[in-house]
This record gives C-alpha cells, sequence and structure tokens, in this order.
C-alpha cells in the first residue's frame, strides 16, 4: 500500500482534493442567479423642457417636473409627476395643448402612453377632451384610446363610451360608441 502511495503521490492528492469538493457547500441557486442579473441603468432629469421637430419645423415642447429614462433592452421615458405639451402649427403659433398627469414614452415604437387626468385644448375653437388614457402614435401622428372620452365644445360636448381617434393636431376626430351632442346649461359646463 506504502509502495502505490510513494509511486502515485499526485494521483492520491487529485482523488482527496476531488472528494473535497465534491462534499463541499452548494451555493443558493438565488444568489447565483442574481450575479447574472442584468441591471436596467436609469437617468434622471428635474425641470424638463423638451423638442419635438419634424421636417425641421418644431411641433411641440413638452415641459415635466421629473423625467426618468430607462436604458432597457427596448428604452423608455417615464414622467411621473405630470407633463404639459404645446402642439405648434407651421407658423409655430400654439395649436393645442396636452396635459397628464403620467406619461410613458416608448422609444423604439415611437408610442406615448397618457394616463391619468388627460386634458387635450385645441387653442383655435376652444374643444376640450378629457379621458384617463390616451395613446399618442408618433409614427402615425394620431392620438387614440379604447377608454372612455368626454369632448366639451361652445355648442355642447359629446360622449364616446368606447374610446376616440383623432388627427396629432386635433382638428379632426371621431368618436366610438358616441352618445351624441348635449346642449350646454347656461349656467356652464354640463354635470
Amino acid at each position: 500500500m506504502f509502495s502505490i502511495c510513494k509511486r502515485y503521490p499526485y494521483i492520491i492528492a487529485a482523488f482527496f482534493g476531488s472528494c473535497f469538493f465534491i462534499t463541499a457547500c452548494e451555493n443558493d441557486p438565488v444568489v447565483v442567479d442574481s450575479f447574472f442579473v442584468k441591471k436596467t441603468a436609469v437617468e434622471e432629469a428635474f425641470t424638463v423642457e423638451s423638442y419635438l421637430s419634424q421636417g425641421a419645423k418644431v411641433k411641440a415642447k413638452l415641459t415635466a417636473p421629473y423625467m426618468k429614462r430607462y436604458m432597457a433592452d427596448s428604452p423608455y421615458v417615464e414622467f411621473p409627476k405630470t407633463l404639459h405639451v404645446d402642439f405648434y402649427d407651421d407658423s409655430t403659433q400654439v395649436e393645442s395643448t396636452l396635459d397628464a398627469m403620467y406619461a410613458r414614452h416608448f422609444e423604439f415604437e415611437r408610442k406615448v402612453l397618457l394616463r391619468d387626468s388627460v386634458v387635450v385644448i385645441n387653442r383655435r375653437n376652444g374643444d376640450t377632451l378629457r379621458t384617463s388614457e390616451l395613446w399618442w402614435d408618433q409614427n402615425l401622428e394620431r392620438f387614440y384610446t379604447s377608454k372612455l372620452v368626454r369632448i366639451y365644445q361652445k355648442a355642447g360636448y359629446q360622449i364616446g363610451k368606447n374610446g376616440m381617434t383623432a388627427k396629432q393636431d386635433f382638428s379632426e376626430w371621431w368618436l366610438l360608441g358616441s352618445s351624441g351632442q348635449r346642449l350646454v346649461p347656461e349656467s356652464g359646463v354640463p354635470q
């Protein structure tokens, strides 16, 4: 037996070493997986002012008190504390305004989700849109929603029970499941 130990000392050391690794403690899979979790980088900005241009013309100005940009595989920008957007016509006059309590801009898709107390006002004719959620597709230059929409006009108001779609400048809009126009009482905004 001792003669074998003298002849193969490295083999014996490797055997006992492998026994040590086989009987060693096992790592917690959750801890091991945490080393490989991809962390998303987040950029923050305060008192944001941003401009959107198309065809070398300013089309919109966005202002918000706070912004977070997530640098994920599909990056997006979040406005968790309100935002205001002024939309301009070709002569850079404010054509319409948009306000919302929350927004998320999906950069690759060029879509914006607006939520919570969304109000859009057409400054030319005074039409006002109110809804709880609104999507803006920059590629199609359209706004749309499947949520309840109320549009107030000088002559009355209309309700879209199943949502609406509109041109980006709100010069034309279509209600889905409309309940018709109602007269506004002399006391002011309808109840």
